[in-house]
Order: C-alpha cells, then structure tokens, then sequence
C-alpha cells in the first residue's frame, strides 16, 4: 500500500466511489453528477494549494483517497476507498502513513456516527471524540486528533 500524488485518471474512479450505494448509506453524503464532480475536484481540491490529497494505492492500482482541508479555522481530514478494499487494513495504513505527511493539529474529522468502521478507524489513529454535530437530518461524531492524542496511540 502506498500513496502517491493524485493524477488525472484517478478521478473517474474517485467519481464511482462517491456513488457506491453502501459509500453513500455509511456517510451520509450526497454524491455530486460528474460535471459538479470534476469542477469541484479541479478548483476546491487539486486547485487549491492549501489541500493536501493523496491517491491510495495496493498493488499498484488506486484504492482510494485522503485528503486534508480548511473549513475556516479548522483542518479536516476526509477518505475514500473502493469497496473491495474494506475491512483489509488498507485505510488504517492509508491514514497511518497520510498523518505522517499531514501535520496540522489539531485535525478534525466528523463521519457520520452510524459509519462505525470510519469511526474505529479514526480512534485507531488517534483520533478521540469531541462531540456531536447535526449535518442536515443526520448526526456525525466530531473527531479531533491532538499531538497528545497521537502521542498515546502508538
């Protein structure tokens, strides 16, 4: 497993992850059509040199992604990853290695709280609950990873 700079053809894979129905069921969010897609991948992520967006890979083939970004005063950290890559350890590494280049902290997170695995897998890493917040008629558990916290997850 291994991360590497997002290229182009990434993107229509990205696209498909982001209308996987279980993709959609576990977080909660609204998948965007392709031309809303590439503008926003274009301008709001690769465009803007503040995000920090890498490609997963296993085997040489893309996975799925990780990216961190500002909303205001915050720095978040998002993920994606193909179903078949679930429950394999993959995200675990994935976000491992991404906080090993993603050095803002705090650095927040806030899946859906019904998406359980997303939810280990930030604890796994560091991560601790700080609260609940509503996004629209669904409720998500705000994570925050801390130097503190991250000291006493290794």
């Amino acid at each position: 497993m291994r991360l590497r700079d997002v290229e182009e053809t990434d993107l229509e894979l990205f696209l498909e992850h982001e209308h996987d129905q279980e993709t959609i069921q576990r977080s909660k969010f609204v998948p965007r059509e392709r031309e809303a897609f590439m503008a926003h991948w274009a301008t709001r992520v690769l465009g803007d040199p503040t995000v920090l967006v890498q490609t997963v890979t296993v085997d040489g083939e893309p996975a799925g992604n990780v990216v961190a970004w500002w909303d205001h005063d915050r720095r978040f950290i998002g993920y994606v990853f193909g179903r078949p890559y679930w429950g394999r350890g993959v995200g675990t590494r994935a976000l491992t290695l991404f906080l090993q280049r993603e050095r803002t902290r705090p650095l927040y997170a806030d899946p859906f709280v019904g998406n359980t695995a997303s939810v280990r897998l930030l604890e796994k890493c560091g991560f601790r609950r700080v609260e609940k917040e509503q996004h629209g008629e669904h409720e998500h558990v705000m994570l925050s990873l801390t130097d503190d916290a991250e000291d006493r997850s290794r």
